[in-house]
């Protein structure tokens, strides 16, 4: 009777998870799956005949559901599809040369190419195929000897280039690129103000390397899951907090012909570090910050902002101002607001409805709602 609840566990594993994709992406990535392994056939058969490119296919058809329906995984990257290719082709071969065509050396060949295609990087599934492939060619093959190669990298370029292709078309980015580390704003070794807290990159490759297994998601994917899901859960916790109520309503702003003079009192009056600028009909057509100022005044040659801004008055902002604006709905959650202000440097973002400006979030503002959050939660 102990053992049932073992065994039920045990048999529960094998019923499979639901699928979080939908049913548009499964056409997608089927009609595009047909269209690759139909183009690059094609081509096989046109360069090196019918009999090498139906006894290649068998490969060819499991790479195309990698590269169209999981072009996200490690599995299906350009280099995993070719240089696997590659690699179990040269192991078929002198498999074949050192022992001859049998089932113990397909077996060894593809024994032998998985252990080789780890170091490489260019773990790929259907590599395996090839290696048999290749070993239990049939006659057309046999004479062909490392010239099998040109058929097999065919194949794999060609089917590439569709994904390539297709994938792109379609909306769905591949290759799946290497994330890129955040800008360094202000030049020092501080990493980014998201990365200083929480879960970080050594964290998930920690992660990676206590399992020591196989895992089909690239490293930067499985990183940006659990940003996502960071980000969801804070979502959840805070509520509706939206854009439109943590926002101060009283802007100050100026338009595309105030001048720097006229800017910069501005700023000191209201203590303030950015001016929204707006057109006659209040469309935000640009903004400009107290480092804007700075670096005009340091291209034209003078040292002492206010003495620049004395003689030359005539100095229009449309001229110094920063645009296109970075800009928020009234409606986005204050979640969506936090990298904006905290890692991309800005110091304030627009609110809009419906194209016009109707409020200012600044860092300021975006503190105060989380620490009204945090009390909330707390008590």
């Amino acid at each position: 009777m102990r053992h049932r609840p073992m065994f039920s566990s045990w048999f529960a594993s094998f019923v499979p998870s639901a699928l979080n994709t939908r049913p548009k992406e499964w056409l997608r990535a089927a009609f595009g799956a047909a269209l690759g392994v139909l183009l690059s056939a094609l081509v096989c058969r046109q360069v090196f005949g019918s009999e090498v490119a139906l006894h290649l296919m068998g490969p060819l058809g499991a790479s195309a559901i990698l590269l169209f329906a999981v072009s996200s995984g490690a599995l299906a990257q350009p280099w995993s599809i070719v240089g696997s290719y590659l690699t179990a082709t040269v192991v078929a071969l002198l498999m074949v040369h050192f022992f001859g065509r049998s089932l113990g050396s397909a077996s060894l060949a593809v024994g032998i190419s998985l252990a080789l295609m780890c170091p490489l990087r260019c773990l790929h599934p259907p590599g395996g195929a090839v290696a048999l492939c290749v070993v239990l060619a049939g006659p057309a093959m046999v004479n062909m000897g490392f010239m099998l190669l040109y058929p097999v990298l065919l194949n794999a370029l060609c089917l590439l280039g569709c994904a390539l292709l297709y994938n792109n078309l379609t909306r769905v980015r591949y290759p799946k690129s290497h994330m890129t580390p955040a800008t360094d704003l202000h030049h020092t070794h501080d990493p980014s103000p998201e990365q200083r807290v929480g879960i970080t990159s050594a964290d998930v490759d920690q992660a990676l390397t206590d399992m020591g297994e196989f895992v089909d998601v690239t490293r930067e994917n499985l990183e940006l899951i659990i940003r996502a899901t960071e980000k969801h859960a804070l979502r959840r916790s805070m509520g509706e907090i939206r854009a439109g109520q943590i926002m101060s309503r009283d802007v100050q702003c100026a338009t595309p012909e105030t001048t720097l003079k006229q800017a910069l009192r501005m700023l000191k009056h209201h203590h303030l570090k950015t001016l929204p600028i707006l057109d006659e009909e209040r469309h935000l057509v640009g903004i400009v910050s107290l480092i804007d100022l700075i670096g005009h005044s340091r291209r034209s040659g003078r040292r002492n902002l206010l003495g620049r801004l004395g003689l030359r008055r005539d100095v229009l902002l449309e001229q110094v101002m920063s645009s296109p604006v970075t800009c928020v709905d009234s409606r986005a959650h204050v979640v969506e607001l936090i990298p904006l202000l905290s890692g991309q440097g800005l110091h304030c973002l627009p609110v809009l409805e419906q194209g016009e400006l109707v409020g200012i979030v600044t860092q300021t503002d975006l503190i105060a709602a989380l620490h009204r959050d945090l009390i909330m939660h707390l008590g």
